[in-house]
């Protein structure tokens, strides 16, 4: 039976593998234990990537909380998932082409009210934005992150910040995952202590070939692909080549259950509290 309470025992062990001078052969995440990642935080019970979804999603004893980058015009990194503030603020427009200043006069709660009535909270309609420094602030060593750079370009002001928090170490507090492969091997070249999971959204049943899964382990410790695409044979060639899997976005109860199953490391939900039958 796979036991979450011994998860970051197995990581320290393994993990140590990994560390060493630069070029040095990627940290390991895979192990025989099902992970929980919050999907931008406890987003089904809070406004994306606020405080409020974060603090929900430590509160249920999530694994990791999931961190979408974006940054802004003046160079911070932001928790957003999409480049547009329009859909979860009442602005619009590029991130990128805004301050932070003018990031922070935004108010990124009142959409969620208006969509999920029934979870509405008049204090979301005061939430903001949060800097990835503050979201490091509030949680410190408290939390483990799992964090997206969503385009190439942020790399270095991302591993400044894990440095000034002292978040990089053999303990796994930190993921980064990312579609840009050029992005994950920037990192990995900067700090090969770091985990990182190479994204990939499959059309039709997933499928990775023996020489693709050799060139990954260069850099990536794992994959992260959307659920129902991929199969137990697909997750049991990955490990072969010690590479974990971790399914995205998997809410239903069923679901979650199913992807414990055929075999994946964890999954992304919006709800954090939920569990596999056989957990």
């Amino acid at each position: 039976m796979r036991n979450i309470s011994l998860l970051f025992l197995c990581l320290i062990l393994l993990v140590g593998a990994g560390c060493g001078s630069r070029g040095a052969a990627p940290a390991f995440v895979l192990t025989e234990y099902f992970i929980i990642i919050a999907h931008r935080g406890a987003s089904a019970y809070a406004p994306e990537h606020t405080l409020p979804a974060y603090d929900l999603a430590v509160k249920s004893g999530a694994d990791y909380i999931e961190i979408d980058l974006q940054m802004t015009k003046d160079g911070e990194l932001i928790a957003l998932h999409d480049e547009e503030v329009d859909r979860t603020t009442n602005g619009s427009g590029l991130a990128a082409t805004q301050t932070l200043d003018e990031i922070k006069t935004l108010e990124a709660g009142s959409w969620f009210n208006e969509q999920y009535p029934q979870l509405a909270n008049p204090a979301y309609e005061k939430v903001e934005i949060p800097t990835l420094e503050e979201i490091f602030q509030r949680y410190g060593k408290s939390a483990n992150y799992y964090i997206e750079t969503k385009s190439p370009g942020m790399e270095e002001e991302l591993i400044n910040l894990l440095r000034m928090h002292s978040l990089i170490h053999s303990e796994s507090k930190v993921i980064i995952q990312s579609f840009y492969s050029k992005s994950l091997k920037k990192i990995h070249k900067m700090e090969p202590r770091i985990p990182l999971i190479q994204l990939y959204r499959y059309s039709e049943k997933a499928r990775l070939s023996d020489r693709k899964l050799q060139s990954l382990k260069k850099y990536a410790s794992g994959i992260g692909a959307n659920f129902g695409m991929v199969d137990e044979d697909y997750i049991k060639k990955a490990h072969q080549h010690g590479l974990a899997v971790h399914l995205f976005t998997v809410n239903r109860d069923e679901d979650i259950q199913q992807a414990y199953e055929i075999g994946a490391d964890g999954v992304f939900t919006d709800y954090p509290e939920k569990r596999p039958d056989t957990y």
